[in-house]
């Protein structure tokens, strides 16, 4: 029986991550695809804390731009324009 509790609490704890939104709807209009960035990056400490991701301290205009912005300038990947992530 300890073994099934243990069993559904580990995977309820890690479906977390495995089902979390594929597209995310921010504000002014940015769409940004999450399971898309996780895949490519492989690596969740590029955006987040800590490795098993979470929520971004502090995040808002001035952390996405600098964060976003940057990444994509670094990997020539991605847009870097206003009307690139602003499209609505």
């Amino acid at each position: 029986m300890k073994k099934i509790i243990v069993a559904a609490l580990t995977v309820t704890v890690f479906a977390g991550t495995a089902f979390a939104a594929d597209v995310m709807e921010m504000k002014k209009g940015v769409t940004f695809k999450h399971k898309a960035h996780a895949e490519a990056l492989k690596d969740c400490k590029k955006c987040h804390e800590k490795a098993e991701g979470g929520k971004i301290a502090g995040f808002g205009k001035d952390i996405a731009h600098k964060l976003c912005k940057e990444c994509h300038s670094e990997m020539k990947k991605g847009p870097t324009s206003c009307k690139g992530c602003h499209s609505k």
